[in-house]
């Protein structure tokens, strides 16, 4: 998987070359525990441009350090799109980044409730080309959904990349 991460350097790299500004990435992480700011970590060069991680696993840890609100915790639940922006949107403002991607879900092997399937993950994603987030749902076990979320949670940012504003 180092490709995906060597891609996302690539662009940001050439993103520079293009526009004189380097791009600055950070990560909300909840279902995936670090995992997506581990892989970022692992290219090197890569402190130039990804500035932070947050990993707030728990609800309070959304409402009180990334700024959910707790009423979409309420209302929508923890894994949920709206709860997805608003760790993403909140991740860009505390880190200060140009791009923030974040991720909530259900790893297993338990959490699910009706409507809330064992897999079900949300990704969100903040910049100034605005925000949006993706619903999907893995099959694995706990590792193997943690892992493809976090593959899943990079694509979103490749893909953010290569259509960046100019």
């Amino acid at each position: 998987m180092v490709e995906m991460e060597k891609e996302i350097a690539r662009l940001i790299v050439d993103y520079q070359a293009k526009k004189g500004k380097l791009l600055t990435i950070g990560t909300v992480e909840s279902a995936t525990g670090g995992r997506v700011a581990d892989r970022i970590t692992g290219v090197p060069g890569s402190s130039d441009y990804f500035k932070g991680s947050i990993i707030a696993y728990s609800n309070e840890a959304k409402i009180n350090i990334v700024g959910v609100k707790r009423e979409t915790l309420n209302t929508c639940g923890a894994v949920s799109p709206e709860t997805a922006l608003e760790m993403a949107s909140g991740g860009k403002e505390l880190l200060g980044v140009d791009i923030c991607i974040s991720d909530t879900g259900i790893a297993g092997p338990s959490g699910d409730t009706p409507g809330k399937p064992l897999g079900l993950f949300y990704f969100g994603i903040a910049s100034e080309a605005g925000c949006r987030s993706e619903k999907h749902i893995f099959s694995g076990n706990r590792e193997e959904n943690k892992r493809d979320a976090a593959t899943t949670s990079l694509d979103m940012l490749k893909q953010h990349l290569l259509k960046y504003p100019d």
